[in-house]
Parts: C-alpha cells; sequence; structure tokens
C-alpha cells in the first residue's frame, strides 16, 4: 500500500507542535523546519523507492539525503509510516550505487543533467549529476541501514540486494587501497576552482599505500589534496563494525573481506594518521598521504574528525578524540572562525570567515553536557536572518550574508540536535 506524504507531513507537524525547546526562537525554528525533508525533498517513486533532492540544487547526493533523514528515524516509534518511506530512501541509495559506485550524487531520471561536462574513466551517466569519488558517498547508505536496525530491531530490509550492494562497495574499497595500480578511476574538470578537479591528470596527487582507501574528492565535494580523508576511512571501519554481526551466516566471504579490510584500515590509521597537532597533543590528521605529509585541519561536512562520535567510529570521551577536538575547535584549526556573532568551523566549499550551522550543530551532537546542546541550537537559530533555513554557512559577523536560501541537510541537523533535548 502506498504511503500518504501528506498525511506523514501532518503527523510529523503535529508531533513537532507539541514540542518545546529552551527558548522560544529554538521551538519555533524546529517546529518549522522538522518536516522540510519529508514535504520539500522527498519525492514517491513509482517503484516504491524515494528521492531526497538536496534543497535548491535538483539532485540526490548519497552522503546528504542519509543526513537528511535521519532525524527520522528517531520518530519511527510515533509515526510508523515513516519506516517504508525511510526503506524506500534507502533502496534508492543502493540501486545508484550498483549503478555508480564512483559517483556521489544522482538525477531523479535518466534526464542527462550534470552539474558540469566532466571527463572520467567511464562515460558519465544520465542518470548521474556529478561522478566525484567520495568515501563516504560509500558508507552513508550503510548509516541509515545501521541506524534503522538499531531503532527498529527489523532485518527485513537487509535482504540480497543490500548484501549484493555491500559486495560492490567492498569492491571498490579493495580496489582504491591501492589506487595507482588497480584503479582506472580518473575526473578532470575544466575551467573550474583547483580544488573542483583532480590533479595529476585526474588521478590525484601521489600517495604509498597504507591500507587505508584513496578518496578523490572530501565530503565537502572539493578534493583531496593528499589522497588518504582520515575521516572518511574511520566512517568505512564504524559502518563495517556496525553491519558484521548483521551478517547472514552464508555470507561467509562477506564477513572475511569485512574484517580485512577494517584490520588494514585500522593499521593505516594507527600508523600513518595519528600525529602531533599544533597543540602539542597526539591526535588524528584530517588527511594523509602515506609519504610523510599531514593535513592539520578539520571542514565542517561530515564526516569530519569533529563528527567521530557522531558517525559511530569513537566515544566522545576517546583521549585521541579529544585531543583532537580541542584542536579543530580552535584557531589552529585553518577552517574555524571566530567573529562578532559565530564561531565555528567552516570549509575550503565556502568563502573565508563563513560558519556552517552543519557544524555548530555537531559540537552539540558530540558532547554528553546538555548545556552545550542547548547553547549550539540557539546560535544555529540566531543565524537564520529571519529566513527559517539555517543554510550552508554564514559570515561570522553577519548573519545576513549567507550561501545556500534552502540547504536541507543543514535543517535537518539542526532537528537531529534538537530531538536530543526533546
Amino acid at each position: 500500500m502506498a504511503i500518504d506524504l501528506k498525511a506523514v507531513a501532518i503527523a510529523i507537524d503535529r508531533f513537532a507542535a507539541k514540542q518545546q525547546l529552551a527558548t522560544p526562537a529554538t521551538t519555533a525554528l524546529f517546529q518549522h523546519l522538522l518536516g522540510d525533508a519529508l514535504t520539500k525533498a522527498t519525492t514517491a517513486e513509482a517503484d516504491g523507492t524515494y528521492f531526497v533532492k538536496t534543497g535548491d540544487i535538483p539532485a540526490m547526493w548519497l552522503r546528504d539525503a542519509t543526513f537528511q533523514v535521519l532525524p527520522y528515524v528517531q520518530l519511527i516509534d510515533d509515526i510508523p509510516d515513516l519506516q517504508p518511506i525511510l526503506i524506500g530512501v534507502l533502496r534508492r541509495e543502493l540501486r545508484y550505487l550498483q549503478h555508480d559506485p564512483y559517483a556521489n550524487a544522482f538525477n531523479e531520471t535518466a534526464s542527462g543533467a550534470h552539474w558540469s561536462d566532466d571527463e572520467s574513466d567511464l562515460p558519465i551517466s544520465d542518470l548521474v549529476w556529478e561522478r566525484k569519488f567520495e568515501v563516504d558517498s560509500l558508507c552513508a547508505p550503510l548509516l541509515l541501514a545501521l541506524r534503522l536496525y538499531e531503532q527498529t530491531g527489523i532485518t527485513t530490509y537487509l535482504d540480497a540486494e543490500f548484501w549484493q550492494t555491500l559486495g560492490i562497495i567492498l569492491t571498490v574499497l579493495e580496489t582504491e587501497q591501492q589506487h595507482a595500480t588497480r584503479s582506472t578511476y580518473y575526473f578532470k574538470r575544466e575551467n573550474c576552482p583547483a580544488n573542483d578537479t583532480l590533479t595529476h591528470d585526474g588521478r590525484g596527487a601521489p600517495v604509498a599505500e597504507t591500507g587505508m582507501i584513496w578518496n578523490g574528492f572530501r565530503p565537502s565535494d572539493n578534493a583531496s589534496e593528499l589522497g588518504y580523508h582520515v575521516p572518511s576511512n574511520m566512517f568505512v571501519v564504524a559502518m563495517l563494525r556496525g553491519l558484521l554481526p548483521l551478517v547472514p551466516t552464508e555470507h561467509t566471504s562477506l564477513r572475511t573481506r569485512m574484517q580485512q579490510l577494517m584490520k588494514q584500515i585500522e593499521q593505516g590509521i594507527t600508523d600513518y594518521a595519528v600525529v602531533i597537532l599544533p597543540t602539542g597533543k597526539k591526535g588524528y590528521a584530517y588527511e594523509v598521504d602515506g609519504l610523510g605529509h599531514a593535513k592539520l585541519m578539520d571542514d565542517a561536512n561530515v564526516p569530519s574528525l569533529l563528527s567521530l562520535p557522531f558517525i559511530g567510529y569513537t566515544d566522545v570521551d576517546n583521549p585521541l578524540y579529544q585531543a583532537t577536538r580541542q584542536f579543530v575547535l580552535s584557531a589552529d584549526n585553518p577552517y574555524y572562525y571566530q567573529g562578532s556573532v559565530l564561531q565555528g568551523v567552516g570549509s575550503n566549499h565556502t568563502p573565508n570567515d563563513y560558519v556552517w550551522p552543519i557544524s555548530l550543530a555537531m559540537v552539540g551532537l558530540t558532547t554528553t553536557d546538555k548545556q552545550v546542546k542547548q547553547q549550539q541550537l540557539a546560535l544555529i537559530a540566531a543565524t537564520d536572518n529571519g529566513t527559517k533555513q539555517c543554510h550552508e554557512s554564514v559570515h561570522m559577523d553577519d548573519t545576513s550574508q549567507y550561501t545556500r536560501d534552502w540547504f536541507s541537510w543543514a535543517n535537518m541537523t539542526y532537528c537531529q540536535l534538537a530531538l536530543e533535548l526533546i
């Protein structure tokens, strides 16, 4: 039976209307935004799946879509019809991965629409909006699957198609452990900023084999500078570790591959990504190349170093995480901005001095301190400039200066934090 999206949207609005947060501003923004991903971004498809566009760009990013609908997982007990919708979103993500596991964003139909006229090792499909290889795009659907299981205890959607797609994901990850010798992937874009394409004839800067997975583009969609994006590799470990107990007994090869990959990535992280930070403490680098170079920074886009507990890689109180967090939320991080209105992490995807509400929410989502959670909600609510939107990024001194009129991922991450206080 088809789900009535309008009825579900009404149920979400009713749920939101009953909730009260610490301030009128945070409450009003939550009540306005909770239905954002469902009512404005989600379309029911004839095959029973659901397309979730990112916002004011008409494409579905695998990463964004998962984080857009993730808050709804917590509402399943109150609104049961959300469960088949979320499974339908997952199913569409899996089918996109089957179509092209190297792409990061897809069209609703095979319309031939593309962000740009790019060149890659395969002709870019009419279904693909953009073919930037981002390891987190392979992990995001797995996160949705895991959170659904943790919330409901149901495994019926973890069917043959799911495990088959996981096999496809593993093959790509195994290939990209040896990017230089085994991978055919390249990506070239002409007449663009330098961080919107890959160097070295589209292959990216040289790396040594480390056990980690090579990554073309960061979660910001900007090019990785050193090849191994550490938070994305940690995301892989967290997802495989979470799924391992759920693998059916007959899939022994799949289980073995998962265990081997986790072990190799973890060893690579230990050997190459644990560094001395500018604070003098031992913590994690953002990117490394296995050749002795490390990028000491963090970016607002998730997965990030700040988000490691949120994506399930480590506990909040882990000493390495805490040292890394201290660095990330300081002037030692080149993308940490402190202005008269806002202080937080930005991105090289947006101008200097612009703070991302997603990062402001992530500060709250990675602490056990309720007061900090409330403070971060209030900070975000003060950035909307009367638009009732969270936006992509906001100038640290002037909330009337922002990027993206509608960025659903930011809206829903605000709601994710708010739900922790309800």
